[in-house]
């Protein structure tokens, strides 16, 4: 796989990524079992977005310095546009969570613990996706194409598909999952497990967790193929990705309060899927530069949360 990153690039992402998971656990065991507020969820997300653009720079400063302000311009702005498609088709997980902890009745102290542990398993996660994914892209060139149909694929299923959140806590699944684990009825603290006569038993919380997880490698599917219509270097592929990831918990609860108020998201976040699936469908008849793809990517979310507003003031009316 080859890439543009020097083993001291990713030895520094590494560092960062552990500080600031380290700074992440530190603050949820001094908070407990509470939650965040929407002002320091709001605060906690600007700094987030604030570290990753402070790592873009850092990024395209030693760029510059070891292979010229051409080379650096290029690799940032990539980095940038996979940065925003990551964090715009992140929203869509925010959404499930909400619908997930909605559905089985998780208390608001409790959701903390689990979107830490569901972090961290994406993080997991997504690192071996990317990898797998860098490689295969390697290996096999035409994976580019069902990539991209796959894309546009999901991009028109989620236009036209109803709103009714009756597969995300698919009961199936969850028959299953509870035939095959031993469960109590009822959420005790925010534990996963309890012990009850010598026997372990795993608690509601283990299994939404579980599902939070699965969620994740479902739209782990569409986001990452999604950025290797931008680049194909693993480093910026999961930089960018893993940056978007972080700061998902300070997300949730920002848009935990309003997330009815962003009934039109899912049809931006739809056009962006089909112009990802088709640019890469046409990556060799016509390759649209990277400015244009931040460009497109940014103005169909601009425009379509200048629609929700003006919607939502006209429902107000």
């Amino acid at each position: 796989m080859n890439s543009i990153a020097t083993p001291w690039l990713w030895g520094s992402f590494a560092v960062i990524v552990i500080a600031m998971l380290t700074a992440d656990l530190l603050y949820q065991g001094c908070k407990g079992a509470t939650t965040m507020t929407f002002r320091q969820a709001a605060a906690c997300s600007l700094i987030w977005v604030t570290l990753s653009l402070a790592f873009n720079a850092g990024f395209w400063w030693y760029l510059k310095g070891t292979l010229g302000v051409e080379v650096a311009n290029t690799q940032a702005l990539t980095f940038l546009t996979g940065y925003l498609i990551e964090k715009a088709l992140a929203v869509d997980n925010v959404f499930v969570w909400l619908m997930l902890f909605s559905y089985f009745g998780v208390p608001v102290q409790y959701q903390r613990r689990v979107l830490v542990y569901g972090v961290l398993g994406a993080i997991i996660l997504r690192t071996l996706m990317v990898f797998g994914g860098s490689w295969l892209v390697t290996q096999f060139q035409w994976l580019l194409y069902v990539f991209g149909a796959f894309l546009l694929f999901t991009g028109l299923k989620i236009a036209f598909s109803k709103d009714d959140g009756g597969d995300l806590a698919d009961k199936q699944l969850v028959r299953w999952l509870r035939g095959h684990l031993r469960m109590t009825d009822t959420i005790k603290n925010e534990r996963f497990f309890l012990r009850n006569n010598g026997i372990l038993y795993a608690t509601p919380l283990f299994l939404v967790l579980i599902l939070v997880e699965i969620s994740d490698v479902i739209f782990a599917v569409d986001s990452i193929p999604a950025i290797f219509a931008v680049t194909t270097d693993p480093f910026i592929v999961l930089t960018s990705n893993l940056f978007a990831i972080l700061g998902l918990r300070a997300m949730y609860f920002l848009l935990a309060g309003v997330a009815e108020k962003f009934s039109l998201l899912k049809y931006g976040l739809a056009i962006i899927l089909v112009f990802i699936g088709t640019k890469m469908m046409l990556i060799d008849l016509f390759h649209i530069p990277i400015a244009i793809s931040l460009g497109v990517v940014a103005s169909i979310l601009a425009i379509t949360l200048l629609i929700n507003l003006w919607v939502n003031q006209r429902a107000a009316r």
